[in-house]
């Protein structure tokens, strides 16, 4: 027959051997429990920044454009080049107002009251063709509605429609600036090539390859609205282009005589005392990215650390059953 305390000794290691025995499923289950609960913290985050890295790479990948107006009241003169051919340019003033006096002695050498450049260089395209421009200093004044007001004349011509190109480029002075002596031509001056300098050369082929050209008609007048956009690059630089309003009125010839000549007749006048700027903006903040990944990321750490403490936390509550388990026996023995 056992004595009591040993009979008590083997009852509580009869429970401990059995709770242990008769509980192993809920011990795993508890471990499984511990991890599921560690996995449903950490698999949301882990996706979580895959989500917030895949936008940001979305949004480099596809800035915003923000468009901005800066409103001036004097412009920098625009250059106006011609490739006015066998045409011949007549006159040349400068208005303000919108207001464009009558025409006296249409057709006839007027007054060229114009800062003018002629200048012959090749063709860009060709590296063959020699080219002659007749280039004119725009207008500046927005708030006076400063235009220039052009007048060529046509003596004849071989072709069965007759019109005048052009080109601008953001800058006169940026033309004049180039080394080299071009002067200033007066209004009787003939329109006989003058040799240029290389560096205007260069410059004028630069603005071909670059601006677009346009062109206007003989019989009519073409008034011109230019409005000035500028783009910043990636890399800081900015390019400049012209937008323009174009409307063309019929000229009536009251000339007494039949004529087989032309008459060209050209506006050039700001639109409006707004430059416009374009620059593609990136909307993806990397500040915001990186203090939203550091709370992921500690997220991640909290749900790692709390994993491990369940499983010491299990693994030690296993260690008790099995040491007191063998000191039970080791006392009954």
């Amino acid at each position: 027959m056992l004595r009591p305390e040993v009979a008590g000794s083997y009852q509580e290691l009869s429970e401990d051997v059995e709770r242990v025995s008769e509980n192993p499923a809920e011990e795993r289950g508890g471990e499984m429990g511990v991890h599921e609960d560690a996995s449903s913290v950490i698999l949301p985050a882990v996706f979580l920044v895959y989500q917030t890295i895949s936008d940001f790479r979305e949004k480099l990948k596809h800035p915003v454009m923000s468009v901005s107006y800066k409103e001036v009241s004097l412009y920098d003169a625009p250059g106006i080049a011609f490739y006015p051919g066998k045409a011949r340019l007549l006159s040349c003033k400068h208005h303000y107002y919108d207001h464009i006096p009558p025409l006296i002695n249409p057709g006839q050498q007027g007054k060229i009251e114009c800062t003018t450049r002629r200048i012959n260089y090749t063709d860009p395209f060709t590296n063959q063709t020699m080219k002659y421009a007749l280039v004119v200093q725009g207008p500046r004044d927005v708030k006076k509605k400063e235009l220039v007001f052009l007048q060529f004349h046509l003596n004849e011509t071989d072709q069965d429609f007759s019109a005048i190109d052009y080109l601008l480029f953001s800058s006169f002075q940026e033309f004049i600036n180039r080394s080299g002596i071009n002067p200033v031509l007066n209004f009787l001056e003939s329109p006989t090539l003058i040799p240029c300098c290389p560096e205007k050369a260069e410059f004028m082929k630069d603005c071909e390859s670059s601006y677009s050209s346009w062109k206007f008609s003989g019989g009519f007048r073409t008034w011109v609205k230019m409005s000035l956009v500028k783009t910043k690059e990636e890399d800081g630089s900015e390019t400049v282009e012209f937008k323009q309003e174009t409307s063309v009125v019929n000229y009536i010839d009251q000339r007494t005589k039949p004529r087989s000549d032309q008459l060209f007749f050209v506006v050039f006048e700001w639109k409006d005392p707004f430059i416009q700027t374009v620059q593609d903006i990136i909307t993806a903040n990397p500040w915001n990215m990186i203090a939203l990944l550091c709370g992921i990321f500690l997220a991640l750490f909290k749900a790692a650390d709390f994993a491990k403490l369940s499983v010491k936390w299990m693994i030690k509550i296993r260690k008790r059953h099995l040491k007191r388990r063998s000191q039970a026996m080791n006392h009954i023995s």
